[in-house]
């Protein structure tokens, strides 16, 4: 059976955006016209999934009302006859079903998929970052649900990253099984020089079976005092088979500024209405460089 929740973890602080993120979540902060963690939701519904597990902390209650229903807004739209917000803002409370956990202690990444175990069962779910925006042709999740459905095994999503990158993502190892999927044979945080000779990193998508969790039960915290999905998952690869899906679209790390000013950019130049205009903008300001 494929996964019909997707689990994603907003409860983390946004170091990296102070001091933007003092006070607005970084997964509110606006790509061009909508929130990072709208993009996410709107992916994952474009999937075929369901229902979203969002892992959440103090002062994060503004993700779940931007999803809910806004009584005020849409009837002052209404009265004014603004159609097109109204039906923008109708568009984002019908999306999906949202339901909230809360991870009360920052203890990483593992530890916020495994504080959703009771909500989640005993079934196959997706784990979606909101720092990572990919813009495809078709949605990484739902390439990475093909893989799933196929071979009914866990699945981590890939790119191929440059040398002097290995060491910022957790790298996996493993050999080719068809075009642009591998059967992963070690995978490893953060690795340092020499200590792999893969560039395949594992980006913020996740298709994963249910004895994940068992797995993280076993995890010991790893770098920086956090359990580490990555460690869980090496687990489980011992245990059972796990897939890398080598997906095809434009990653975006979000959660850092120049990815995000990357974002933006390449977002703001296919957006339908904004496109041309600002096409044209950025080419007067090359011309000028």
């Amino acid at each position: 059976m494929l996964p019909t929740k997707a689990v994603i973890p907003v409860a983390g602080l946004g170091t990296r955006f102070l001091p933007a993120t003092k006070v607005i979540p970084k997964e509110m902060l606006t790509v061009v016209d909508r929130p990072t963690i709208q993009y996410i939701v709107e992916e994952v519904v474009a999937s075929g999934i369901k229902e979203v597990v969002l892992v959440t902390a103090s002062g994060k209650s503004v993700i779940e009302d931007h999803f809910d229903y806004s009584f005020e807004l849409e009837t002052f739209l209404a009265q004014k006859g603004k159609m097109d917000l109204l039906n923008e803002v109708r568009h984002i409370s019908r999306l999906i079903e949202v339901v909230s956990v809360r991870q009360k202690e920052p203890l990483g990444l593992g530890h916020a998929v495994n504080v959703t175990r009771q909500v989640i069962g005993d079934q196959p779910f997706v784990v979606c970052l909101g720092d990572d925006l990919v813009e495809s042709e078709q949605p990484c999740v739902y390439q990475m649900l093909r893989v799933f459905e196929k071979y009914q095994e866990s699945v981590v999503a890939v790119q191929e990253v440059p040398e002097e990158d290995v060491n910022r993502y957790g790298i996996a190892e493993g050999q080719e099984v068809e075009p642009s999927v591998f059967q992963v044979d070690r995978i490893v945080e953060k690795p340092q020089p020499g200590e792999t000779s893969s560039r395949l990193a594992v980006i913020g998508r996740y298709v994963l079976r249910p004895e994940i969790f068992d797995c993280l039960d076993r995890t010991l915290p790893g770098i920086g005092g956090e359990i580490q999905l990555t460690d869980a998952l090496d687990t489980l690869r011992k245990e059972r088979k796990l897939y890398a899906c080598k997906f095809q679209g434009n990653r975006f790390d979000a959660g850092d500024k120049l990815g995000y000013l990357q974002a933006t950019v390449h977002l703001a130049m296919d957006h339908p209405d904004l496109g041309p205009a600002f096409k044209r903008y950025i080419k007067e300001i090359a011309e000028k460089l």
